[in-house]
């Protein structure tokens, strides 16, 4: 039997393990308590990270934009 590690689930979670890989903790996942805990706990945490709304503050877009405009004003000025 295959011991999988949280990154092993992560990245069956988001479908990116290998296909044979996927079949393995599938199957584990259907026998091993433990594991399937581990998973659901991972599968919480997703579900409460795209819940989340994250915003810069209008002061830091404000400050990107200027530094960006003196940035673009010096390439100007250069050609």
């Amino acid at each position: 039997m295959h011991t999988f590690n949280n990154e092993d689930l992560v990245q069956y979670m988001y479908k990116e393990s290998s296909a044979e890989k996927t079949a393995a903790i599938a199957a584990a996942l259907e026998t091993d308590w433990s594991l399937r805990e581990k998973y659901e706990l991972l599968l919480d945490g997703q579900k409460n990270l795209e819940a989340l709304n994250f915003s810069p503050r209008k002061k830091t877009v404000k400050a990107i934009l200027s530094q960006a405009n003196i940035s673009v004003g010096e390439l100007t000025n250069e050609v």
